[in-house]
């Protein structure tokens, strides 16, 4: 468990304890090749790394003849790279490797702990593109949202909407439980740095700064769980949770919340330095060194009743990601070689979950270019620098999904994918012009999808 004074995380300033953990990591990875994590499950990382290879393959298969004139050949890049997604995403990758946990269904396991519905917010940045799946390694059954936000700043009364969608399914369905399980919805804000680069290769949104962007997450959280309370009766609650991930290795950091749930962004678990001192023990062993160290982050007995729940939610996050860290070291000798932006494309609209990869796809989710401008102008700005030094130009995909159960929504879908790429067009028409911005809509109903123009 590490805890650092807020002071010791600012920007600019890679701490001596941080620096120790880097240094340790990366002499480990250079060793002789590892017999793996006590806590790692081999089985899921293969079928994780398998699915990696066919989203890579997909991409690096030929593409049609080069176009001889340069703005062509900018947009046939891009019209490939869009094509090639639109394919993945219908390809149907199974996503529930990660179903069960300890031989448990992971949905079963989360409500045991006191959560009915998980809500998860990340920055846009592309470095968290395989979150979900990779990174934190949660079923999709498990999560009710998941929508990013540049520098995670999600909006508040959105998140209370879904929130009430969640309970109102509740109270009329009894889906994912009755209206009356002690259970809570639990809203996941992650925020992300460098520990081998904070200065250049941290959060954009935040100024590279971890605190920074540790602290207004967490405000954000706070405001969320505030509203629900002040606007809905009868004891509205929701439980709130802080993670970042370092975007080197894949490392995430819990700031477990105290018996009071309340969180300090100073105080959390480092899952990098959990790594180093659980990887010699045996599997038993490193399991209760787990849910010691998150014990003692939140400054309560192994045996707290109190404050079980979060615990053990906290402990299987990070059992889940010390399988991630795990393989990043096994296949990238301690960290990725390419700590910064590699974003093949942008997608706007809704998210695309179907389709994770670590720096796939800066997503900015929104409905109208007002909504989320800043995300939209930090994604472009992003992929500009890296496409338009090599002749290429922005591949960007806009998306929604509908429900073909209600009438209407098909056209409807059609009419709001429509104006957003109207919108975006307008406001980077001089990007466009030049042959640098190419945009396609795609409306989507499930396995079914359409590009509309």
């Amino acid at each position: 468990m590490i805890s650092m004074p807020a002071r010791e995380l600012r920007r600019g300033r890679r701490t001596p304890q941080a620096a120790r953990i880097w240094a340790a990591t990366q002499q480990a990875a250079s060793a002789a090749p590892s017999a793996g994590h006590p806590l790692a499950d081999a089985a899921l990382a293969a079928a994780l790394s398998r699915r990696a290879a066919e989203i890579e393959a997909a991409f690096a298969a030929p593409q049609p003849a080069a176009q001889e004139i340069p703005a062509l050949r900018a947009l046939a890049y891009a019209h490939g790279v869009l094509d090639t997604f639109a394919g993945l995403i219908g390809r149907g990758f199974d996503r529930n490797v990660a179903n069960l946990s300890e031989g448990e269904p992971a949905a079963e396991l989360i409500a045991r702990w006191g959560f009915h519905a998980v809500d998860i917010t990340p920055c846009a940045d592309g470095r968290l593109a395989g979150l979900v799946d990779y990174i934190l390694r949660v079923p999709p059954a498990v999560v009710a949202y998941r929508k990013s936000y540049a520098g995670a700043m999600f909006d508040v009364e959105e998140s209370v909407r879904h929130w009430e969608s969640v309970e109102l399914r509740r109270w009329r369905e009894a889906k994912p439980n009755a209206a009356d399980a002690p259970t809570r919805f639990l809203k996941i804000g992650v925020y992300h740095f460098s520990g081998a680069d904070p200065d250049r290769e941290g959060c954009a949104a935040h100024g590279h700064d971890a605190t920074r962007a540790a602290a207004a997450l967490q405000r954000r959280l706070e405001e969320f769980a505030r509203a629900v309370e002040a606007t809905h009766c009868c004891g509205a609650s929701v439980a709130t949770l802080l993670i970042g991930v370092d975007t080197d290795t894949d490392a995430i950091r819990v700031h477990v919340p105290d018996a009071a749930g309340r969180t300090d962004v100073a105080r959390f678990v480092d899952n990098a330095a959990l790594y180093e001192t659980t990887r010699p023990l045996a599997r038993d062993a490193a399991k209760e060194a787990v849910r010691a160290a998150v014990a003692a982050c939140a400054g309560v007995p192994t045996g707290d009743p109190a404050s079980e729940g979060m615990r053990w939610f906290c402990g299987y996050l990070l059992k889940n990601n010390l399988g991630q860290v795990d393989a990043v070291r096994a296949a990238h000798r301690g960290g990725y070689a390419e700590r910064g932006h590699t974003e093949r494309l942008m997608v706007v609209g809704d998210a695309v979950d179907d389709v994770q990869l670590r720096n796939l796809a800066f997503q900015a989710q929104m409905e109208t270019v007002e909504e989320n401008t800043f995300a939209l102008d930090v994604g472009v700005r992003i992929l500009r620098g890296l496409h338009e030094p090599r002749g290429l130009a922005i591949p960007l995909l806009v998306h929604f999904a509908y429900d073909e159960r209600i009438p209407g929504a098909y056209e409807r879908a059609c009419v709001r994918a429509r104006r957003l790429r109207a919108a975006i067009l307008e406001r980077f028409a001089q990007l466009a012009g030049d042959g640098l911005l190419y945009v396609r809509s795609l409306v989507r109903a499930g396995d079914r999808m359409e590009f509309v123009a």
